[in-house]
């Protein structure tokens, strides 16, 4: 039925040839001396290289990458406001590790301990985080791992705030990468704390360990972490000619090799390859059958522009496949996935999306209802 369906479906199948042109010789990725590693293009998700990127390894405070994304989204909600004042308990002032240094029963801003815990990476900040959007840092935990459920970070478990070190506490190189392109994506307004230099907070200042931002201007965050059993650890995002690369790595020996590894991979990935713009937002790329649906039929399209990174220069064929489900029922709302859209070069996978309705379809009448789920049995 499947195979039927989308065999009607080839109508919708856009095709787009590049330019004809000697296409530049890509060298492979550079040898990165670390345990783990992936690049990914920000716009589509795509990867560009990876290595052992789906080996669970510790995190350190690349943590704190979800710690943030969990607060953000409470801002986001209206749970949390960045002005809400937050008691600082004394499980979180005696936390170990980087600190904010944060006082015992002090009452704090989120806005304050979000840049304490992004530019210093101070454990105490995250903690009395964690508190304010949870009530305890474990329950806050398990709020961590549904979010990395809804983000498909199948790879990852996560124990504390903090990234210090816990028998469950693993991530992905590819779960990293696919957090850090959520928090960019999905949060603008807060991603700036990322490229923030440094932060005083007690009199006491301390700079950002993102050593990158200095190295590269196109360089914009994210975040480093460290312990012994998680080597040194960067998730790096960089920004040239319109186009956003995500790198993470992992388990390196020392924090400059951390930078010197990501670096690497960031300047092969804007060197060799570019992006380009397939389909925006609210595009209708389906109109299909809807069964007990009032009128029958929904418009399909994407909740996000549609990107793919190809080699610079590239000769070749574009295909985007739009692959609607086989059966849709009524009613469906716009966040109700409805197929696929898949790209494909020269009929090699690149990057998939999700295919939504772009309005709400409601159910139909009693008969429509009656009508329509008798033809389904037959369909």
């Amino acid at each position: 039925m499947l195979k039927k369906t989308l065999f009607c479906l080839f109508a919708f199948v856009l095709v787009t040839v590049l330019p004809a042109s000697a296409a530049t010789p890509i060298p492979p990725a550079p040898t990165i001396p670390a345990r783990s590693w992936i690049l990914i293009d920000a716009a589509s998700g795509q990867p560009l290289a990876r290595h052992a990127a789906d080996q669970p390894v510790e995190p350190a405070s690349l943590t704190k990458l979800m710690t943030a994304y969990a607060v953000f989204d409470a801002l986001r909600d209206g749970k949390l406001r960045l002005d809400t004042l937050v008691p600082i308990s004394e499980r979180a002032w005696r936390a170990e590790g980087s600190r904010t240094f944060l006082d015992l029963n002090s009452r704090v801003p989120v806005e304050v301990l979000l840049q304490g815990m992004i530019v210093q990476s101070g454990n105490d900040a995250s903690i009395a985080l964690a508190e304010a959007a949870a009530g305890s840092e474990d329950t806050f935990a398990a709020l961590m791992n549904q979010y990395a459920t809804q983000l498909g970070m199948r790879g990852s478990h996560f124990q504390n705030a903090t990234g210090l070190p816990g028998p469950q506490h693993r991530v992905t190189a590819a779960d990293m990468a696919r957090l850090a392109r959520a928090i960019v994506r999905e949060f603008p307004e807060y991603y700036r704390w990322y490229s923030q230099r440094e932060f005083t907070w007690n009199n006491i200042r301390q700079g950002n360990r993102n050593g990158l931002l200095d190295r590269d201007p196109s360089v914009d965050g994210m975040k480093t972490g460290m312990t012994d059993a998680a080597g040194y650890c960067l998730v790096s995002s960089a920004r040239r000619d319109g186009m956003r690369l995500i790198a993470v790595v992992m388990g390196t020996a020392g924090a400059s090799e951390r930078e010197d590894a990501s670096l690497a991979l960031l300047n092969w990935g804007f060197s060799f390859h570019e992006s380009r713009h397939l389909h925006a937002a609210g595009d209708k790329l389906a109109d299909v059958r809807v069964y007990r649906a009032r009128g029958g039929r929904a418009a399909l399209g994407l909740r996000e522009d549609l990107a793919v990174v190809l080699p610079r220069a590239s000769t070749g064929t574009v295909e985007v496949r739009v692959e609607p489900a086989p059966k849709l029922f009524a009613p469906l709302t716009v966040q109700d996935q409805a197929g696929t859209v898949r790209v494909l070069l020269d009929g090699k996978p690149l990057t998939e999306a999700g295919l939504y309705p772009l309005a709400d379809t409601p159910t139909g009448g009693f008969l429509r209802r009656l009508w329509d789920t008798i033809l389904s049995w037959f369909a």
